[in-house]
């Protein structure tokens, strides 16, 4: 807007589009001519910004903007009013603007990633998140569904491959490592949405498809393999999920080299174990669903196999005699069959004692159904022991994640021992 001004008396007078303003000794003011458009009502929107950073651009014209601008403008007036310079040279023409047409593409790319919005009444994420729970839709398709920006982080860093990606927002999208993404499909889903079908009460916004990777496949932490002792674990007849994912947590805390699953533990992809494995799945090897035949082919030839039965009492000296495979002791197991299974006898020790000093295996079995009768001839054949942890009278047997923790750390603590010794011995043996 062109203007001059110039003092007349101690006043000014200021030329506008069609206004005169005129200012006197006493500060009255007089309006003379005064024409003034209303640039409130000529302007209309060209977008919607959203708290989230999300641009919708809006195409309906404003109709009522319209018929006051005609009304407004004379026929002299054959060119509207531009922008000031603060807001660019760009023409007001009654649609969206050419900055706003390029919204699409804003919205729809984060840092080189392409998404899409999922429109009003897709369910893919329904009906993915329901189909992926399934254990034979797993073990058929190869996919497991990931939930939470940690998780999938593990994953990721552990060079799973990530098929379908549903988010909340684009912050959480920017939370996860952005070079890993570019073959998964994106695709944003309302916050409503990922509470439905979300198993955490306060669900973090991402929503993943991986793969189902073998752990042959994946790269572990570096650190958590130089951490690592020759300590391996047995879960045998594992079938709470809860249970399963907490002591898969341990073994990846104690250092444990390997994590073996027979063919009678509850699935080590589902949901709940991977939410309570935090992560271990992507730490450290696990190998589920294996035959006694193939467990053999995954422990060193030298390994001693030890049974963890938390439901042995402490030991009354004259009680215990010496057997062998032909000696059985009673299962606490009756729920497979009304006969009861007998098991070949064990040595009982204190956990306390000194029995990792090699290679060594823990089988953890189940609360319900116990060991089975090929752990316990796998460990009478290693010579291996019976290990149980005392507890105060009148207390039941330990949960069986309880017990794996505390075994697992009581081995990793002799193993490290044994380590030091070694060391000791080779160097004092170079100084001589």
């Amino acid at each position: 807007m062109a203007a001059l001004m110039y003092n007349v008396s101690r006043g000014f007078v200021i030329f506008g589009e069609h206004s005169l303003l005129l200012r006197g000794y006493n500060n009255h003011r007089i309006l003379v001519n005064s024409r003034r458009y209303v640039r409130a009502l000529r302007r209309r929107p060209v977008a919607v910004l959203y708290p989230d950073g999300e641009r919708e651009k809006l195409i309906k014209s404003n109709e009522a903007a319209d018929k006051m601008n005609q009304k407004l403008f004379t026929p002299k007036d054959k060119h509207r009013e531009k922008v000031s310079g603060r807001a660019g040279s760009q023409q007001w023409s009654g649609h969206v603007s050419e900055r706003a047409e390029e919204s699409p593409q804003m919205r729809d790319r984060v840092a080189g990633l392409r998404f899409e919005k999922a429109p009003a009444g897709d369910n893919r994420l329904a009906r993915v998140a329901s189909i992926a729970r399934s254990r034979a839709f797993r073990d058929k398709e190869g996919k497991v569904l990931l939930e939470g920006r940690r998780l999938i982080c593990d994953a990721l860093s552990a060079g799973a491959s990530p098929q379908m990606l549903f988010f909340s927002a684009v912050e959480r999208l920017q939370e996860l490592p952005q070079d890993k993404l570019q073959q998964a499909k994106l695709i944003k889903v309302r916050y409503e949405d990922m509470k439905t079908w979300s198993d955490l009460v306060t669900p973090q916004g991402v929503i993943a498809i991986f793969s189902k990777s073998d752990a042959s496949h994946l790269v572990f932490p570096k650190d958590m393999r130089l951490q690592s002792v020759p300590l391996f674990l047995l879960c045998d007849n594992i079938r709470d999920a809860g249970n399963l994912g907490t002591i898969l947590r341990c073994a990846a805390a104690a250092g444990c080299e390997r994590v073996l699953l027979t063919k009678g533990c509850v699935d080590a992809w589902e949901p709940k174990v991977l939410r309570a494995a935090m992560g271990a799945h992507f730490r450290l090897p696990v190998f589920p669903n294996l035959d006694w035949d193939e467990i053999s082919k995954h422990l060193p030839k030298d390994v001693v196999v030890h049974v963890a039965d938390n439901s042995i009492k402490a030991p009354v000296p004259g009680q215990i005699e010496k057997g062998n495979l032909d000696d059985y002791s009673e299962s606490d197991s009756d729920e497979e069959s009304d006969d009861e299974l007998s098991l070949p006898y064990l040595k009982p020790q204190v956990y306390c004692e000194s029995w990792a000093q090699r290679s060594t295996a823990l089988v953890i079995g189940g609360e319900t159904h116990g060991v089975s009768l090929e752990a316990w001839r796998l460990a009478v054949e290693t010579e291996g022991k019976r290990l149980f942890v005392p507890m105060a009278p009148g207390v039941e047997s330990l949960n069986s994640a309880m017990a794996a923790s505390i075994l697992l750390f009581e081995g990793r603590r002799q193993l490290l021992q044994l380590l030091d010794k070694t060391r000791r011995r080779t160097r004092s043996k170079i100084l001589k």
